[in-house]
């Protein structure tokens, strides 16, 4: 927007102790305002630099929040999400992550799930998604338990060098 100031944060990078921490739930009443923009920016510089970024999540920007910031066809914000699966269904991937932006990850996620959410307005919304945008909300959702793809590769010949 014009006027409006960048807000690109540091991304933390694998190997950074903060990426392991389990993140807090938003209270009702907080101001989210300067984080959704800090997310935001983030991830339109992150795509100018590498072409990539669909997702981002608060504590790869060191904030240990509840919040995942989306950004496919349109801006979506998951405040305190909860994810849910109808089935065991699963699919193998290669992940990547821009917490480690050269390394793609072999790790299996479900190939469906259901996301329940507060919006920045507090307002609850349910959302079903899958295939890639099922990965996507799970590898987003594992930032804010402290978890990372690294930890939920298959075996440990499950890595890759982007070219």
């Amino acid at each position: 927007m014009k006027g409006e100031k960048i807000m690109v944060k540091e991304i933390l990078l694998l190997g950074n102790t903060q990426l392991y921490e389990i993140s807090k739930e938003v209270q009702k009443g907080e101001n989210l305002t300067e984080l959704i923009q800090n997310l935001r920016d983030t991830l339109l510089d992150y795509r100018k630099k590498y072409h990539t970024g669909r997702a981002i999540a608060a504590p790869q920007i060191g904030v240990k929040k509840r919040v995942i910031y989306f950004y496919t066809d349109k801006e979506i914000v998951f405040i305190n999400p909860i994810l849910t699966f109808s089935n065991n269904e699963k699919m193998e991937i290669l992940d990547d992550c821009m917490s480690f932006p050269n390394l793609l990850v072999k790790v299996m996620r479900y190939k469906k799930c259901t996301i329940t959410y507060m919006t920045p307005e507090w307002k609850q919304q349910k959302m079903e998604l899958e295939g890639d945008l099922s990965e996507l909300l799970q590898h987003e959702y594992d930032h804010l338990d402290g978890i990372l793809a690294t930890m939920k590769a298959i075996d440990n010949k499950s890595f890759y060098f982007k070219k």
